[in-house]
């Protein structure tokens, strides 16, 4: 009997020594395989990064290109009126110096309009007013006017007009005002950029976190298509139909790449330009994200599949099959919902996402 229990005994405790040990291979499994999931998730991130990447740095190239050229103008502009202000007192009149003050509040005001057809009717009409008030180099004045934004009424310049200095005058009032109109440009052109630098920092950036954070899924989407800005403006007209929504508890990151996702198949769906449209809207104490395009669609034969790990249908090199799946595996993360419905010329994917996971 004694043998009997301590046979037992023996037998419990190498049965609880090997489910232990069952535990501990299991624990470090399952440490492996989520690791491998973060891997996969990051090379699939990077690797679409890589296609991008020619586009950001064209959307980052523009910008500067575009503060050289204003921080060039802007030098040239006020070098010209540093030199001929202190003359201004001594040329103008009490009354030609408030028309040319005037001339500059104005243009400062106004915004020059980009139709050149309008422009060069404008520059036309202003040319023969300039000629029935004697102005000499009637058609350069018109061009400068024009420049600045001024319409067809020029009677507050009647003062200045009829000063022999009415062109040199004019020409500060548009050196100053250029100089003002490219410092716009560069802080336009500063923000562009910074949009850009941060949206890739972001969309760089992988964070495996243990807890989720609360994420607006309008500026999670925005984010993405700051990205994808380049390839979109080419050909592709983009629609946003954001409503007000809640914002969800989740990983942004994870979410990001459900974006990058979705936004990038949609490109490359239609090749030849066509329509992206993002929609948000509540539902069922949720938020839902529809992303539509006008490409090819998808076969329904194929429509089961597309969400199973390395299926594709792109040529070799070009997709690793894992982008869906790990789409669907992030939204299972979330406890939310995928579906799609596609036929030629639309291809419709919504994705729905609880404000707090249960």
């Amino acid at each position: 009997m004694i043998l009997s229990a301590t046979v037992i005994g023996v037998l419990s405790y190498q049965f609880n020594q090997a489910l232990w040990r069952k535990h501990q291979d299991l624990e470090v499994a399952f440490d492996h395989l989520k690791r491998t999931q973060s891997k996969l998730i990051e090379q699939e991130k990077m690797a679409a990064l890589g296609q991008l990447i020619a586009g950001v740095a064209h959307e980052i190239n523009n910008p500067l290109g575009a503060i050289k050229a204003s921080a060039s103008n802007t030098d040239k502009a006020l070098k010209e009126v540093l030199i001929e202000l202190p003359d201004l007192h001594q040329r103008l009149q009490l009354e030609e110096r408030q028309s040319l003050f005037d001339l500059i509040d104005r243009a400062l005001e106004n915004k020059p309009s980009n139709n050149f057809a309008e422009n060069r009717s404008l520059k036309r009409q202003l040319t023969a007013k300039l000629q029935s008030y004697g102005v000499e180099r009637s058609r350069h004045i018109a061009d400068l006017l024009v420049d600045m934004g001024i319409g067809e009424d020029i009677q507050f310049l009647h003062p200045l007009l009829k000063s022999a200095n009415c062109e040199w005058a004019i020409q500060i009032a548009y050196n100053l005002t250029c100089s003002v109109v490219n410092n716009q440009i560069i802080i336009r052109a500063v923000d562009r950029s910074s949009k850009t630098v941060f949206a890739l920092k972001s969309y760089a950036r992988f964070e495996q976190r243990d807890k989720p954070d609360m994420i607006q899924i309008n500026d999670s989407l925005d984010l993405v298509l700051e990205i994808y800005q380049n390839q979109l403006k080419r050909s592709i007209q983009l629609i946003r139909k954001y409503q007000p929504v809640p914002s969800i508890w989740g990983y942004p990151d994870e979410l990001i790449q459900i974006w990058t996702n979705l936004i990038h198949n949609a490109i490359q769906a239609m090749p030849s330009g066509g329509t992206l449209t993002l929609a948000t809207n509540s539902r069922e104490q949720g938020v839902e994200i529809s992303i539509i395009d006008t490409g090819v669609g998808i076969i329904s034969d194929i429509k089961p599949n597309i969400f199973e790990p390395f299926f594709t249908t792109k040529a070799v090199g070009e997709g690793s099959g894992l982008g869906l799946h790990i789409c669907k595996k992030i939204i299972d993360k979330h406890q939310g919902k995928i579906q799609v419905d596609s036929q030629p010329g639309y291809t419709r994917f919504d994705v729905w996402l609880p404000v707090k996971p249960g």
